[in-house]
């Protein structure tokens, strides 16, 4: 071989004789990334997290969830089955998401103005969107 390099690299590593040898841990800290701004990336996932505004009902819309409701109100002992869609409002920013749930209705509570389904989810009345189930509900 006629290397550039041919004469050196079979010489012994260099060991300096006034410090000590660092650790492996030390070193690998020496390449790890560096953070100027902490929490800077979690801002920046957080603003780019979308949220959803919240749709406001026609008048003859909430007629039509205030009929439901009824029915449903007549039909509690016998625990019926639906499907609501209702907003959650998120609570680090302006906006939230839609979320749909099945369940069993337990009681509809008109002061507390929430729905309390069989497995104790509370959802709040003044927040559905919608109710589907079977029957008159359709």
């Amino acid at each position: 071989m006629s290397g550039k390099y041919d004469d050196i690299m079979d010489l012994p590593h260099h060991q300096s004789k006034t410090r000590p040898r660092m650790s492996l841990l030390n070193r690998a800290a020496q390449f790890s990334p560096f953070a100027a701004l902490t929490g800077y990336g979690e801002t920046v996932k957080e603003a780019a997290r979308l949220t959803t505004p919240e749709i406001e009902l026609s008048e003859d819309r909430r007629a039509e969830l205030d009929r439901k409701l009824e029915i449903l109100k007549s039909s509690l002992p016998s625990c019926p089955e639906v499907t609501l869609v209702f907003f959650v409002g998120d609570a680090k920013k302006e906006g939230g998401e839609y979320q749909t749930v099945r369940g069993r209705i337990k009681k509809i509570d008109p002061c507390g103005r929430v729905i309390v389904l069989a497995d104790q989810r509370r959802i709040p009345i003044d927040h559905i969107l919608d109710i589907r189930g079977s029957g008159p509900l359709q």
